[in-house]
């Protein structure tokens, strides 16, 4: 028997098998179109672009290894979180998907708060633009008529399992994304919901995400291969399922993430919010386990942003960084391009070089992006320490892992070592792979989800230590400094 996990991104999606000890056997990925930005601050995706690209990475996994995929018994699915896909009559799409990163909704947020002044303890969470309840509420205000027509909301993955099973079923990590979940009941909130309008009946079915939420549509196993029944798992957010896939489910167990966002997690044996510090506290993917995020809303998309305006490679310009390296650089840069959450909540924030000289040139701009998301999530690890809480072990994954220099940046910044799995690239694949065999088999969570085979060991630098933590310093005080200038 094999299972398969599918991750769900906004670039595309990967897809891995794995064996019943958990070795990936093999691997493929599809492209998906890329967010449009209609707005300044806005930033929406067609759900049909992940649904194509879904059936382009399976269907490669068929053509490289059809015997394997054909025995899948299990499939988990990880997703990119509090997307507002909004369905009508027949499960019809009525707009494009209003992503994670999107920052239109700031004053529905503030409405929403005002409405519901428990609403922060329900969720756990500060109302942020980010999250899918203030988008609906955006709609509402805006979109009148196509919030009339709303018969369900689904999360991105959970629009995806629609597809491959005919079944509106979510999971406890990225319902928690959602800001309509009580959190430390691991059900919706009537309360919350009310807020924007809407009843559990707009509601998907919740399961935890190493239990069977329902079974593939049959057409679908024979495109495939497939015999008899195959178990899709409840699965989880793309962080919650990163944890899974580097066995991140124990309290201190954390990763660092340096995908197009940046995420620093921790994994809590209970819900533990902050929202002080604009600390996310979720549901994790397994039950009775929740997680608490730092979350920084431009990592790797600042080095893409940099790509752009300079028509170099991200390759080629972290590559540069690192042979032109000598310690930190006269340059900060504020990595805000679509606004900050963690611990600014603030998706009015925008980015700056401060700095810069006649000698100033691509390298350099690249080490003072590299910095400043490092610094980012430094200040995340700082506000997760001022709620009292240890990361004991950390690991990298993600697309900026690939960089020797970032990974020594965040170690030496966050004076921790950091390890760096063989597989950094497939941590939500994996995770979602070992959330379908928990869901096909039963088996415990708590024994499938170790800790991949380790590649290296990122120790800090500690003769850059002193020198780091002044330029945080510097960083620290331009923020307040530019949001002064800007009012």
């Amino acid at each position: 028997m094999t299972y398969l996990g599918i991750d769900i991104g906004t670039s595309g999606v990967k897809a891995l098998l794995i064996d019943a000890d958990g070795k990936a056997l093999g691997d493929a990925s599809a492209p998906a179109v890329e967010p449009v930005r209609p707005q300044p601050g806005w930033s929406e995706q067609n759900p049909a672009d992940w649904w194509e690209a879904t059936l382009g990475a399976v269907d490669r996994l068929k053509q490289s290894h059809p015997a394997e995929l054909a025995a899948v018994k299990g499939i988990g699915l990880s997703g990119h979180m509090h997307g507002a896909t909004v369905l009508g009559e027949n499960d019809a799409v009525l707009r494009p998907c209003i992503l994670w990163n999107d920052g239109r909704s700031v004053a529905e947020c503030g409405e929403m708060e005002a409405a519901l002044p428990s609403l922060r303890q329900l969720a756990g969470n500060i109302a942020m633009p980010g999250f899918t309840a203030p988008k609906i509420a955006w709609i509402r205000k805006h979109e009148p008529e196509i919030y009339r027509q709303i018969k369900k909301v689904l999360l991105p993955k959970a629009y995806i399992r629609l597809l491959l099973t005919g079944e509106h079923v979510e999971e406890m990590s990225d319902a928690a994304g959602t800001l309509w979940l009580d959190v430390a009941r691991r059900d919706w909130s009537d309360d919350l919901l009310g807020v924007t309008g809407l009843n559990r009946g707009h509601m998907p079915r919740l399961v935890e995400g190493s239990a069977p939420a329902a079974q593939l549509k049959p057409d679908l196993a024979a495109r495939w291969g497939m015999d008899g029944a195959v178990i899709v798992a409840g699965g989880a957010g793309d962080n919650a399922a990163a944890a899974c896939g580097i066995g991140a489910i124990r309290p201190g167990e954390g990763f660092v993430s340096l995908g197009t966002s940046g995420v620093l997690f921790v994994s809590n044996e209970k819900f533990s919010p902050n929202t002080a510090g604009a600390v996310h506290a979720f549901c994790h993917a397994i039950p009775d386990t929740w997680h608490q995020m730092g979350v920084s809303l431009s990592a790797t998309d600042s080095l893409n942003w940099l790509s752009r305006i300079t028509g170099r490679k991200q390759a080629e310009l972290a590559g540069e960084a690192e042979a032109r390296f000598q310690g930190p650089g006269e340059a900060i840069f504020l990595p805000y391009l679509s606004g900050e959450r963690t611990p600014h909540n603030n998706a009015l924030a925008r980015g700056s070089f401060t700095g810069l000289s006649q000698s100033t040139d691509i390298a350099q701009l690249a080490q003072a992006v590299m910095e400043g998301v490092t610094f980012a999530m430094r200040d995340c690890q700082r506000v997760l320490a001022d709620a009292g809480t240890r990361i004991d072990h950390l690991l990298a994954v993600g697309g900026g892992s690939k960089s020797l220099l970032w990974l020594k940046m965040l170690a030496t910044n966050l004076d921790m070592e950091i390890a760096l799995p063989e597989d950094g690239d497939f941590g939500g694949a994996l995770g979602a792979a070992r959330l379908g065999l928990c869901a096909a088999t039963g088996a415990d969570p708590l024994q499938v989800m170790s800790r991949p085979p380790i590649k290296a060991i990122i120790a800090p630098d500690t003769k850059l230590s002193a020198a780091y933590s002044d330029q945080y310093a510097r960083y620290r005080a331009l923020y307040p400094a530019i949001e002064e200038a800007r009012s």
